[in-house]
């Protein structure tokens, strides 16, 4: 099969470029190990919870600020419903509470009262940052990777405010601790950013590029923080809904093994299962060891090449425990995201954040219940294939993980109705993440900005995004990276790039909180609105039981429903047709009905609960109707 793109990996970044791409009418597809779309951002359920599995704080939705998913799904012309947070977070610290209010003024205000004798500095300290950000990345938006930046865009923007350009360039080489010292000289208020910048990249201040940290100290505050209303499904779900309706294949479930050359340059892809696809151009979204340690030959790299791709330091590894608990277990001034300092001196496994997005959402569980995710640094030696030390060793951590929590929450413990682990080599087996490095290469000194993979690689039909690319780590991060990706090969075909233009309609809808699940679909004709409703009850089974036998690719219709997506689940649901009629030799529908009873017969939830996911009525609806 030949496109004229393939990307491969569908995280955001991917998705973004594959999106994108397939608006401007490029034939694109888009290779994903997983069954699931999203890389680190979506979701899976255990027993009708929904539980966000990795990326769920998400900063550059809102109208000021820095805002690239804004302008994204502006693009696309395609709306999508998003809740912000009253405030971005909490910081537990030191036995107080720090709230990061969306107003930097209140939160530097709020800060100075925990480092007294450095107040004032603090409030210089944000009142220039906040100065400079609003010159270099507000007043005149540029989405797009510094490799990748025509300097004219930014041309205005120097010409108006020479001073702020020059030193927000000025912080490229240099530390972010560096640019404390020049405000402040408590040693305590430096272990206090240090927590910051873990948070934000997994990196200490010393190690933190000082351009990266101007930009993340304000941009948050300005911006404000964000969560899908319904869950982050929607978030890749939307991406891979403009896909699908532009004419875009997804492959899930496929994975990619080695990138083909022609004539020196990148000309295919060869699947696991054998498979080949070809195309013009090729978009890696994924690790900088993935592609040069493993989908490149080593007979079309350089042994320095391979050298600096194995010499990148990576982020820590993680560890996940997801918890569904009792709701009185979480107190009513819980934020949805609070950070958790064990050890202010330095980085350890007591250094906890806890994500309970239940909070602003109640459609992820029952009303009197929490979703709660805690994710933190795992300095263990995990190893998969010792069976019974791995599950011993998951144990020992879920029950480490709940006792930091039970610190900032007395009871979680026995609050707990579920709960799992998800070790480093869990995320790695499902993300395609080298050792459970959620974050990629560090964004520290020495392989920060140009000194990472870029947009353009050394060929010219091989382009790259992701967290490994110049922007980094972060939601806001690689999509930028992903739109930058696009634009490159929109420019080498003549087609018209993505650019900010002052007046763009607005898609994306800020919704109310608590978000609940009589509001979901709420736009919808009632009809079309009852049938996303039974499709979301789908469980999006990694070991589905109820098409045994069967050509139909159930989770994945019920996903694309849920999200809205009718022409990618149509399409699954015609080649079930077209199965049906090739291998069974029927197109009689009380045949049809028959296969899909049965499949309702084996659901998890008519096991569970007696009342199995409609699958013939959503099929019935997807072959009869039109959205």
């Amino acid at each position: 099969m030949k496109y004229d793109v393939i990307v491969i990996g569908a995280g955001l970044s991917g998705l973004t470029a594959a999106a994108l791409l397939s608006k401007r009418g490029i034939k694109t597809a888009v290779i994903e190990k997983s069954y699931n779309p999203g890389g680190s951002c979506g979701t899976f359920k255990r027993d009708g919870i929904t539980f966000d599995q990795g990326a769920a704080m998400l900063y550059g939705f809102g109208e000021k600020g820095f805002n690239p998913h804004r302008f994204v799904f502006n693009c696309l012309e395609e709306q999508i419903d998003m809740i912000k947070h009253d405030c971005l977070y909490r910081v537990n610290y030191r036995g107080r509470k720090i709230t990061f209010w969306p107003d930097a003024e209140k939160f530097a205000e709020e800060l100075g009262e925990f480092f007294p004798s450095e107040k004032e500095n603090i409030k210089r300290f944000y009142s220039d940052l906040t100065r400079m950000y609003q010159h270099v990345m507000v007043e005149n938006p540029v989405f797009s990777t510094p490799d990748e930046n025509d300097g004219r865009n930014s041309l205005k923007g120097v010409v108006r405010h020479p001073f702020s350009y020059a030193r927000f360039l000025g912080f490229m080489n240099k530390s972010a601790k560096s640019l404390l010292e020049k405000y402040f000289g408590d040693p305590e208020i430096f272990k206090f950013f240090d927590k910051l910048t873990s948070t934000y990249c997994y990196t200490t201040v010393e190690e933190t590029p000082a351009i990266m940290a101007a930009i993340m100290f304000v941009d948050n505050h300005v911006g404000g923080s964000f969560y899908p209303a319904g869950s982050t499904v929607f978030l890749p779900g939307k991406l891979e809904k403009v896909i699908e309706e532009n004419g875009g294949t997804m492959l899930l479930g496929r994975e990619a093994v080695s990138i083909l050359f022609e004539s020196g340059n990148p000309s295919g892809v060869e699947l696991k299962d054998g498979e080949t696809l070809y195309a013009d151009n090729i978009i890696y979204s994924g690790t900088v060891w993935n592609l040069y340690g493993k989908l490149i030959g080593e007979e079309y790299l350089s042994k320095e090449k391979m050298e600096w791709a194995r010499n990148m330091v990576p982020t820590y590894p993680s560890v996940v425990l997801y918890a569904y608990v009792d709701k009185g277990v979480i107190p009513e001034d819980t934020m949805p995201v609070e950070m958790l300092v064990g050890n202010p001196d330095q980085l350890d496994e007591s250094e906890v954040t806890a994500y309970i997005l239940s909070i602003d959402d109640r459609t992820l569980c029952e009303e009197d219940g929490h979703v709660v995710a805690a994710i933190g640094p795992s300095f263990e030696k995990w190893d998969p294939e010792n069976t019974l030390e791995y599950s011993q060793k998951k144990e020992k951590e879920k029950i480490r993980l709940l006792g930091v929590l039970e610190k900032r929450f007395p009871g979680i413990t026995n609050g707990v109705r579920y709960a799992e682990v998800a070790t480093p080599a869990t995320i790695e087996r499902y993300t395609n993440k080298n050792g459970g490095a959620v974050a990629g290469p560090k964004q520290m000194l020495g392989q920060h900005m140009f000194k990472r993979m870029h947009t353009k690689s050394g060929w010219d039909t091989l382009f790259c995004c992701g967290e490994s690319t110049v922007m980094g780590t972060g939601t806001p991060a690689v999509t930028v990276s992903g739109l930058s990706a696009a634009n490159a090969v929109l420019k080498k075909l003549g087609r018209e790039p993505y650019i900010y233009r002052h007046g763009m309609k607005n898609f994306v809808n800020m919704i109310d909180r608590p978000f609940t699940k009589d509001r979901l679909y709420a736009g919808y004709p009632e009809a079309v609105r009852e049938i996303m409703l039974k499709a979301s009850r789908c469980q999006y089974c990694e070991h589905p039981t109820c098409n045994e036998g069967v050509e139909l690719d159930v989770r994945g219709i019920m996903r694309r429903v849920t999200v809205g997506n009718f022409v990618g689940a149509r399409r699954l649901a015609e080649e079930f047709e077209a199965w049906r009629k090739a291998e069974l030799k029927t197109d009689d529908d009380r045949e049809k009905d028959k296969i899909l009873a049965e499949c309702e017969k084996r659901c998890v939830e008519n096991i569970r609960l007696g009342k199995p996911v409609e699958i013939r009525a959503v099929i019935k609806f997807l072959s009869g109707k039109e959205d």
